[in-house]
C-alpha cells in the first residue's frame, strides 16, 4: 500500500493531518482547499534535493505573479522538509509543498497555509531511458499564467490521464500557432540537425529545464529558445521531456509518429549523461 505522509506547517513544527479516504496521490489530498502554489520535487540519497533553493525561489515568483502579500518562513519550510524527509520510511520520496491561497482552518484543524506532503519515490524505469517513451499532443490544456506553478492546472490535468490515447507516457501542450510548448508535467525538448529547441516563453520555467540550458552551454551544443512546430515532427532527429523525477526522458513518438530512428539519440544520451554527473556532485540536505 502506498504510504502517504501529509503536514501542516505551523510555528511549533510539522502537523500531521489525517489522509482522506481513498488517496493514491498528491493530487488526492487537497480537494476542497483553497488551491495555491506549490512545487514537487525528489529526494537523494535519502535526505537531499537538487536545487531545493530554486523550487522556493519559484514558489515565491510564483506568489508574486499572483499579488498574494504573503509572508512565509523559507528557513521554517526548509526545516520542515528536511525533518519529513530525513524520518521518512521509504529509500527515497517525492515531496511536494503548497501555499494555499487563503486559510482553512475548519477543513485542516490549523490555521497554516503551508502543507507538505511525501510519498515513496519510484524511479522511472531503466528501460523507459534505453527505448524511450511515447506522447501525445493536446490543445485541451493549457496554463493560464505559464510562469506561475499553480496547483489548480495539477488538478485540470487530472480530468485528462495519461495513457488513454496510443499508450502514451505524457501529453503535450500545443498552443493556437500549433507548436508544442510542454508538457503538462515536464518540460519538451526537439532536436534537429543538432540544434535543441525548446520554448523560451509562455512555458513553465522548469527546476531541470533551467540546469539543463546550462549544460547545454557547457556541452556546446547550439540551442533555440522556440516551440517546435507539431506540423514538423517528421523533420525531428530526436525529442525528450524533462522533469525533477524524470531527469532527461527520450521520446521515440509523439501522437503515434516515430521521432528519428524511434530510438534515444545520441545528443538526448549527452545531456543525460550530463544531467546525472551534475546531480552527483549538486545534490544537498534542505539545511
Amino acid at each position: 500500500m502506498m504510504q502517504l505522509q501529509y503536514f501542516a506547517i505551523s510555528e511549533t513544527g510539522l502537523r500531521p493531518l489525517p489522509i482522506p479516504p481513498g488517496a493514491h496521490s498528491f493530487a488526492d489530498l487537497y480537494a476542497g482547499l483553497p488551491l495555491g502554489v506549490y512545487s514537487a520535487l525528489r529526494t537523494f540519497g535519502h535526505n537531499k534535493f537538487l536545487d531545493l533553493e530554486e523550487h522556493l525561489a519559484r514558489t515565491r515568483r510564483s506568489m508574486n505573479l499572483l499579488g498574494w502579500d504573503y509572508v512565509w518562513d523559507e528557513n521554517r519550510l526548509r526545516h520542515a522538509i528536511h525533518t519529513a524527509a530525513t524520518a521518512f520510511p521509504a529509500e527515497n520520496a517525492r515531496v511536494r509543498f503548497d501555499i494555499l491561497s487563503a486559510e482553512a482552518s475548519e477543513k485542516l484543524g490549523c490555521e497554516s497555509r503551508e502543507l507538505l506532503a511525501l510519498m515513496p519515490f519510484k524511479p522511472i524505469p531503466a528501460n523507459f531511458y534505453a527505448q524511450g517513451v511515447g506522447v501525445y499532443a493536446t490543445r485541451a490544456l493549457s496554463r493560464k499564467r505559464p510562469l506561475a506553478k499553480t496547483a489548480d492546472f495539477a488538478e485540470q490535468r487530472k480530468i485528462f490521464p495519461v495513457g488513454v490515447e496510443q499508450n502514451a507516457y505524457e501529453r503535450l501542450i500545443v498552443n493556437s500557432a500549433g507548436d508544442i510548448l510542454e508538457g503538462t508535467m515536464t518540460n519538451f525538448w526537439a532536436v534537429r540537425a543538432g540544434v535543441v529547441w525548446t520554448a523560451g516563453t509562455d512555458v513553465l520555467e522548469g527546476v531541470t529545464r533551467k540546469i539543463i540550458l546550462s549544460l547545454l552551454v557547457e556541452l556546446g551544443i547550439p540551442v533555440r529558445l522556440d516551440p517546435y512546430p507539431l506540423v514538423e515532427l517528421g523533420t525531428l532527429d530526436e525529442a525528450a521531456i524533462s522533469g525533477s523525477s524524470r531527469a532527461l526522458l527520450p521520446v521515440v513518438a509523439i501522437d503515434g509518429q516515430v521521432v528519428g530512428s524511434g530510438r534515444p539519440g545520441p545528443i538526448c544520451r549527452r545531456i543525460l549523461v550530463a544531467y546525472n554527473d551534475f546531480v552527483y556532485h549538486a545534490v544537498k540536505t534542505a539545511v
